[in-house]
């Protein structure tokens, strides 16, 4: 009963602002879901080209949203002290350090488009691989533009603007994708590359339709102050760029660990990439899920650092991976039950569905580590405690997740389901240090305070 008294205010904190979250997340998830399904059904070469080309964004995209996470505890501390013109003044410097690595990103990226064919996919692949490839580049600009109004109305707690927009825009793009991909209603039949069109185009109205909301809309007017009337702030610049990095580097670590696992996929066959994307886009259901959990912890930790209310630091977080940790067993029994039919909704290629079915013993393995290491990497991130996650997060992809994967898969001769086997390690090993660093940080400050 005491443990219920001093969780349950938590709990029910927690749930109403992250239940936006989620089902903006879910939005995500149901687009992810509706891309591979359509893109499926429309040629098994295709589908693999996806495989290999989100793979790689992926990787730009999570990245990006790292690094936008370092408004979070800027807004939120601003926030919880009633500092709203200076948190208009954070958005705007937000807004323009996400630029700029938006431009960066799309560089790197640039070069990898120039050096494609260097990194061993079937040759048949290519021609479908490019065109894909280069539309979704142009979108990685508004993606960054995105995140930043995200992450400022999220972290004032108006998480339901977001939700609303993401789900209009998914639906924007599912519609695009039935008209671009299938020439439907007398549009070209363009297949992947129409899905990348749609998603180009929905991005580019979700950041339109946000900065009307925000710097024309009403209940916004108290920010617009300092955005628009306050001098530019380097040291808000600075700081969103201390806090970017790490968080970003830290969240692209485990991407790439993702991502580089789908080059070394790529080596077993087309197959081997259709099901590697289909049961990614089932582990995008569980992240995104447990992400918008976290997303809801990060916040509420912020608020009351800056408040310096270090119990309620620790609780919160607590509170957090209990939820999730729920979330998991719902989620996964769900998903077990399913687990001989998924490959069918993705494709008709039977031999692609088998191999869904042996990914699902991994994938079950490693989802404990996964709401772990989501959960206390956004509770670090509330406390502004960065720059340590990135060391955690090398050591745990680049360290023992990749070489893992390539052992199991290569060495061992375990094939795809080798591959996968380095996502328990990685994100377990990733969980538990995060969660180790989460208690240091806490401990000390409940000292420092006391003394």
């Amino acid at each position: 009963m005491n443990f219920l008294a001093v969780y349950k205010p938590h709990y029910r904190t927690l749930f109403f602002l992250g239940l936006p979250i989620i089902i903006g997340q879910l939005g995500t998830i149901v687009l992810g879901f509706a891309d591979t399904l359509m893109v499926g059904h429309h040629s098994t070469q295709e589908l693999a080209a996806a495989s290999f080309v989100n793979n790689m964004f992926n990787l730009c995209i999570i990245f990006s949203t790292g690094f936008s996470y370092g408004l979070t505890p800027v807004v939120g501390s601003l926030y919880g002290n009633r500092q709203w013109v200076e948190a208009g003044r954070a958005l705007r410097c937000s807004l323009a350090a996400n630029v700029l690595v938006g431009l960066l990103l799309t560089l790197i990226m640039a070069v990898v488009y120039w050096n494609v064919d260097r990194l061993g996919q079937p040759e048949e692949l290519l021609p479908l691989i490019r065109p894909y490839y280069l539309v979704l580049l142009a979108s990685l600009v508004f993606v960054m533009l995105f995140n930043g109004f995200k992450q400022f109305t999220d972290g004032i707690t108006d998480t339901r603007t977001a939700m609303w927009i993401l789900l209009g825009g998914n639906v924007l793009n599912i519609a695009g994708n039935y008209l671009l991909i299938y020439g439907k209603l007398g549009f070209p039949e363009l297949g992947l590359l129409g899905a990348g069109i749609s998603t180009l185009f929905s991005r580019i109205v979700m950041v339109v339709v946000f900065a009307r909301i925000v710097l024309y809309g009403k209940r916004f007017s108290r920010y617009r102050v300092g955005f628009w009337r306050k001098k530019w702030s380097g040291a808000f610049f600075w700081r969103l760029q201390a806090l970017g990095w790490p968080v970003g580097l830290q969240m692209g670590m485990e991407t790439a660990s993702f991502s580089l696992s789908a080059i070394m996929v790529g080596w077993l066959g087309t197959i081997a990439l259709a099901s590697h994307q289909i049961m990614l886009t089932i582990s995008q259901f569980t992240f995104m899920m447990f992400y918008g959990m976290g997303a809801a912890v990060a916040v509420c930790v912020s608020s009351y650092q800056g408040q310096k209310d270090i119990l309620n630091v620790r609780r919160t977080a607590n509170a957090g991976f209990h939820l999730i940790l729920c979330m998991e067993v719902v989620l996964l029994s769900i998903l077990f039950a399913v687990r001989g039919e998924i490959g069918g909704w993705f494709t008709d290629n039977m031999e692609v569905s088998a191999t869904v079915i042996t990914l699902f013993f991994p994938f079950l393995i490693y989802q404990f580590g996964d709401g772990l290491q989501i959960n206390f990497a956004n509770a670090l991130r509330g406390t502004a405690d960065v720059k340590p996650m990135m060391l955690i997060a090398f050591i745990a992809y680049f360290v023992i997740s990749l070489p893992v994967g390539y052992i199991c898969g290569f060495v061992l001769d375990w094939g795809l389901v080798g591959v996968w086997m380095a996502f328990p390690f990685g994100l377990t090993s990733a969980g538990v240090m995060l969660w180790l660093r989460f208690r240091y940080r806490v401990r000390k400050e409940q000292e420092e305070l006391a003394g």
